[in-house]
C-alpha cells in the first residue's frame, strides 16, 4: 500500500533531503583514489547501465558515449538496459555496485532525484551516487496519436476540459521525468488526465501509436522516427524557446500555458564511494567525447545541448532539482508517496 504524505510533511522531509542527503555525494567519491590508479583505469570491460527499455533517449546517448569510451579506452563498454520502477530499478543497482567506476549509470532526472525525494521509501540515497559529468538536457514535447483531435497544446488544454477524464497520458513509470511533467503540466492549466505508467519510454509510445493510450511527454530522442514515419504527431515543445529540430512546433508560452515548461537532464553516475580519481578520469574522458565534432552534431539533431564541465557542476545541478521538487511538493503539485 503506498503511503502518502500531506504537502507539509513532504515538504519538510525533501528539505531534510536537500541538505543532508544531497550533500550527496557532492563527495564525488567519499574516499580518494591514486593517480597511479586512475592512470590504469579502465583494465577490463565497463558496464554502463541504461535504467529504461533500448531506445530511449537515456539508451541512444548512452551508447553513443559508450562507443566512443570503448574506442578511446580499448575495452568495451558494454550498455546494460535495466528498466523498471520509472528506472530506480538500475539506478538502484549501481548505487548499490562496486565503487571502482567498471559499473556507470546513464540517468535522468526519474530514476535518482525524483526517486529520492518523491518515494516514500527510496531503494537508496542520493549520497549513494556519485556525480561524474552533466551530459546535457532537452525540452521535453508532447506527442499524441496522429488521430487525436487536438492539434497543438492550446486545442489539447480545451479537448481536455470539454472531456474530463477521458485523456489517457503514458509515461516511462511513477516518478519518472515524464511522469512529473505531467502533474506540473496538470496543475498549471487545470486538466484532468488519468496517468497510465509504462516500464520505460519505449512500450508506452507503442501504445501511443497503436492508439491504446492518446499522449505522453517524452523527447525528440525517443520520438523522432515514429514521429518521421508518420506514427505519432508532436503538439508541443516545452522549452523556453523553439528547437532546432522541430521548428514549426510552437513553445507552450507561444500558445498562451504558464508554468508548464519541462526539460529533461542527463548525466552519468558511479556508485558513491567510488574513488575520487577514477571519477575524475572518467568525466575528463566524457567531457572530451562530448567535445567531439561527430557528437555534438549528432546531439544536435536529437535536440540535446551539451553541457560536460567538472563532477562539481553536475552535482550543483542535482542539488538544484532536489529543491525545485521540494517546491512542488510543498505547492501539492507533486506527491510523497
Amino acid at each position: 500500500m503506498a503511503v502518502r504524505l500531506s504537502a507539509a510533511a513532504a515538504g519538510a522531509r525533501a528539505v531534510a533531503l536537500m541538505s543532508a542527503g544531497v550533500g550527496l555525494a557532492l563527495g564525488l567519491g567519499t574516499k580518494p583514489g591514486t593517480v597511479l590508479a586512475a592512470d590504469a583505469f579502465p583494465s577490463r570491460p565497463v558496464r554502463m547501465v541504461v535504467p529504461f527499455t533500448p531506445g530511449a533517449s537515456n539508451d541512444i546517448i548512452g551508447r553513443l558515449i559508450g562507443q566512443k569510451l570503448s574506442d578511446a579506452w580499448g575495452q568495451a563498454v558494454l550498455v546494460d538496459n535495466r528498466p523498471g520502477a520509472g528506472g530506480a530499478l538500475g539506478a538502484a543497482l549501481v548505487a548499490k555496485g562496486t565503487p571502482d567506476g567498471y559499473t556507470l549509470l546513464v540517468t535522468n532526472p526519474g530514476p535518482t532525484v525524483n526517486h529520492v525525494v518523491l518515494s516514500a521509501k527510496p531503494q537508496f540515497t542520493m549520497a549513494e551516487l556519485a556525480p561524474v559529468i552533466f551530459i546535457g538536457y532537452s525540452p521535453l514535447i508532447i506527442v499524441a496519436n496522429p488521430a487525436f483531435p487536438p492539434r497543438n497544446a492550446r486545442e489539447l488544454v480545451e479537448h481536455a476540459k470539454a472531456n474530463p477524464g477521458k485523456i489517457n497520458w503514458g509515461s516511462a513509470g511513477n516518478n519518472s521525468n515524464l511522469h512529473t511533467a505531467l502533474e506540473v503540466f496538470k496543475a498549471a492549466t487545470g486538466i484532468q488526465a488519468t496517468h497510465v505508467p509504462y516500464k520505460g519510454t519505449g512500450p508506452s509510445l507503442a501504445d501511443i501509436a497503436g492508439g491504446q493510450i492518446q499522449l505522453m511527454f517524452t523527447t525528440w530522442v525517443s520520438a523522432e522516427s515514429l514521429v518521421k514515419a508518420g506514427r505519432l504527431r508532436v503538439l508541443s515543445t516545452a522549452g523556453a524557446k523553439r528547437m532546432a529540430s522541430l521548428p514549426n512546433v510552437p513553445t507552450f508560452q507561444e500558445q498562451g500555458i504558464k508554468g508548464a515548461d519541462a526539460i529533461v537532464w542527463f548525466g552519468l553516475d558511479a556508485p558513491g564511494k567510488t574513488p575520487r580519481a577514477i571519477v575524475e578520469r572518467i568525466n575528463a574522458d566524457v567531457d572530451k567525447v562530448l567535445a567531439m565534432p561527430d557528437v555534438r552534431t549528432r546531439f544536435d539533431t536529437l535536440g540535446i545541448e551539451i553541457e560536460g564541465g567538472p563532477p562539481a557542476r553536475y552535482a550543483e545541478l542535482l542539488k538544484s532539482e532536489v529543491a525545485r521538487l521540494a517546491r512542488l511538493v510543498k505547492t501539492g503539485a507533486l506527491q510523497v508517496d
